[in-house]
């Protein structure tokens, strides 16, 4: 197994260090001067005597002005470059440069497709120098969660197709494997990038190869669990491992309060902002492997969030956290300074056996577009906008999200009852909680982007009385489940989980797309599921999440506007009778059941077969898929020939639920003809929402086509629809 030991790390700090002027160094020791850097951030010495800080070490380099005109902008030097290894010969100059066509490509390019803006803006720099330095696909970049890779689709082959971003059968909004070779992980969730880095490292000894291995990182996606679980795997492995903290003042998610951009939660934020710099180091030992490590103890204040320094194991004074993971901490280094970065890859690659080696950077989010730097949070992920001024090509909808009615529905459940709270994962802007935060302060938790101790967290807020709702994306509340299942469903404590963006979701693809939720929330044996059909709906159902305290209860919510349905009076609903649907219309030979905002669909489905063909169906609203409504389902069965049921959702949710049903009591022994619509079994790609419907053959017209194959109908019925 690799290891780095005393002289190879004295030879690589030497090495490190030699890049910067010698007329800094200090009697006591060696510090390293940034240039044109805000921080000090690496130094070094011997003993345990004093460093003093340098502070005209800190040469600060004027802005270069770029343009964002609208028009496309000239890109000399980024037009000769179509793949990194076109790159390798470009002088540093030419390389900063590069770093600002890539920005004005950036802004160019996204402000008429929309997409994710501010942190691409911020990593141009150091994605150039990544692959100045390295070879991909031979080496591996990951870039966790993926907001931030635009850049570097552009330098690896997809520039000529970054007007398709997000779009149907365009590139992903995220590094995709199927997309690219240089795409070396698929990504989308947080915190994943250091499991999957040494993974590979790991792969890449036993197979004998010589490769390298660099894992991206934020500082909100270092607020995770799986990144500390895996930082302690590497530090024991001791496998070559390159991880670049990316510290850039934000979690890359739509984190912002109402006030302003939100920073990364939790006391390892805070450290950092207390982080090691321009200061002496002490010598840290491993007993079994006789490494030299060092190590500072004097504080300089940055404007960063996660905790870099803290007390180590050993609880002395200055103990790196990550040093005494078995990890070489490196920074902080200006993140946008091309020469900077440059050398230290260069000399971290250079090293033979560095074991896992982790370099701090600095950048700025939204770096070098002044509406961005001014607002990060707000143009995170963005719409079509004018290059010229920021100014976001938003029209007015007719009605709001249902992410802003389930927001104004808790607030008025909450003003009546004191024991409401609401937690969320690093998403107060993607859920609504921020209005709710606003108004209670003191009754809303963000607990960082850590769903398995969200879940747990509101579970032990139930256990005293309160009432907790854990607002949590579908997809991203697969990463909490066993806490749902062991430490809330077992314990049947009352935790309402609230589930945003279930179903399609359009441009973020199948990484965010909640398809899952009824399926794994269903089986659970005291878990109440529920899904509204409207606004309205949704609001009735809130209400009735406030009044189950006996069990854990869900419901899930689409992202998307609501339909336009009169609303509760001031927003406060009225619970629901538990496991009752309701028929929403009358007809003979045909019932179609929904389950969700799907029901629309169906309503639509009836109309076109009324219109067009003559035919009267009855639709109706399952409500709840656990319990279900039997005397419903029953009634269905009893008077017509035809039952269906659709949903937004996968196999195995609550189409099976109506099935077993079905079977058990009989119902399916006699005339009666059953036919199941959900999502297919297969992964949809990102792409317009609606036509995602009609990829997964749930649009109005599919479900009326599906009537009419149940009830004789021929191929000419079928033409008049428009299939």
């Amino acid at each position: 197994m690799a290891s780095c030991g005393v002289m190879n790390n004295s030879l690589f700090q030497s090495s490190l260090y030699s890049h910067y002027s010698s007329s800094l160094l200090s009697s006591s020791g060696t510090t390293l001067p940034v240039k044109r850097q805000k921080y000090c951030g690496i130094s070094a010495a011997q003993g345990e005597s004093h460093t003093k800080e340098t502070n005209d070490a800190v040469v600060k380099t004027p802005p270069r002005t770029l343009q964002f005109t609208g028009e496309k902008p000239s890109t000399p030097i980024l037009d000769t470059i179509n793949y990194p290894i076109h790159m390798k010969n470009l002088s540093l100059k030419e390389l900063e440069k590069l770093s600002d066509e890539i920005r004005e490509e950036i802004v160019y390019t996204v402000s008429q497709t929309g997409g994710h803006l501010s942190s691409s803006l911020g990593v141009s720099e150091l994605t150039v120098a990544l692959h100045h330095v390295f070879s991909t696909p031979d080496d591996k970049i990951i870039w966790d969660v993926g907001h931030q890779a635009y850049p570097h689709k552009i330098l690896t082959g997809r520039r000529s197709r970054m007007h398709t971003i997000r779009k149907t059968f365009g590139l992903a909004g995220f590094p995709k494997r199927e997309e690219s070779a240089h795409d070396a992980f698929g990504v989308g969730h947080s915190s994943t990038s250091i499991s999957a880095a040494l993974g590979m490292a790991v792969a890449r000894d036993l197979l004998g190869k010589k490769n390298h291995v660099i894992s991206v990182i934020g500082d909100g996606a270092m607020t995770a669990g799986q990144a500390y679980e895996a930082m302690n795997n590497a530090g024991f492995l001791d496998s070559n491992l390159i991880i670049v903290l990316n510290d850039n003042k934000q979690v890359s998610l739509p984190t912002a309060t109402v006030d302003g951009p939100a920073p990364p939660v939790g006391a390892l934020s805070k450290t950092l902002t207390r982080l090691q710099a321009s200061t002496k180091f002490r010598i840290l030992r491993e007993a079994a492997k006789g490494i030299t490590k060092q190590m500072g103890n004097k504080t300089h204040e940055i404007a960063a969030k996660v905790d870099t320094y803290v007390r180590g194991m050993s609880g002395k004074p200055g103990s790196s956290l990550f040093e005494e993971l078995g990890i070489y901490y490196i920074g902080p280094v200006d993140g946008h300074n091309i020469e900077d970065l440059v050398h230290i890859f260069k000399k971290v690659k250079e090293m033979p056996t560095p074991g896992p080696v982790l370099i701090h950077i600095i950048t700025e989010k939204g770096k070098g577009y002044p509406p961005a730097e001014a607002a990060p949070d707000k143009m995170h992920g963005v719409v079509k906008f004018d290059p010229r001024t920021g100014k976001q090509s938003k029209s007015k909808p007719k009605t709001l999200s249902y992410t802003q009615y389930f927001a104004d529905s808790l607030i008025a459940e909450a003003e009546k009852d004191e024991k409401i709270v609401a937690i969320h994962a690093a998403m107060g802007g993607g859920t609504g909680l921020n209005v709710f935060q606003k108004r209670f302060p003191n009754r809303c938790f963000d607990v960082g982007i850590a769903e398995q101790h969200a879940v747990t967290f509101a579970a032990g807020l139930a256990t005293e009385g309160l009432k907790p709702f854990c607002a949590i994306y579908s997809s991203f509340l697969q990463r909490g489940y066993d806490q749902v299942v062991h430490d809330v469903d077992l314990q049947k404590l009352p935790v309402r989980f609230m589930m945003d963006r279930a179903g399609l979701v359009g441009a973020d693809g199948p990484t965010h797309c909640g398809a899952f939720d009824t399926t794994f929330m269903a089986c659970l044996p005291n878990m109440i599921v529920m899904a509204p059909s409207d606004e309205a709906d949704l609001m009735h159902m809130i209400a009735t999440s406030v009044a189950i305290d006996d069990r854990p209860s869900c419901l899930r919510y689409p992202r998307g506007n609501g339909v336009g349905v009169t609303l509760p009076l001031n927003n406060k609903g009225t619970p629901l009778e538990i496991g009752k649907g309701r028929i929403l219309r009358k007809g003979n030979r045909v019932a179609i059941l929904g389950f969700g905002t799907i029901v629309q669909n169906c309503l639509a489905a009836a109309d076109i077969l009324q219109e067009v063909c003559g035919i009267f169906v009855s639709v109706a609203d399952a409500r709840f898929c656990k319990p279900l409504d039997g005397d419903l389902i029953k009634q269905l069965v009893h008077e017509h020939e035809v039952l269906i049921t659709v949903e937004e959702g996968s196999i195995g949710g609550f189409s099976a639920h109506v099935s077993h049903f079905l079977s058990l009591n009989g119902l399916l022994d006699g005339n009666l003809k059953w036919r199941a619509m959900v999502l297919p079994d297969r992964y949809i790609e990102h792409g317009d929402q609606n036509g995602q419907i009609e990829e997964a053959g749930l649009s109005p017209k599919h479900i009326a086509a599906t009537v009419l194959s149940l009830v004789g109908e021929g191929k000419d019925t079928l033409s008049l629809i428009n299939l």
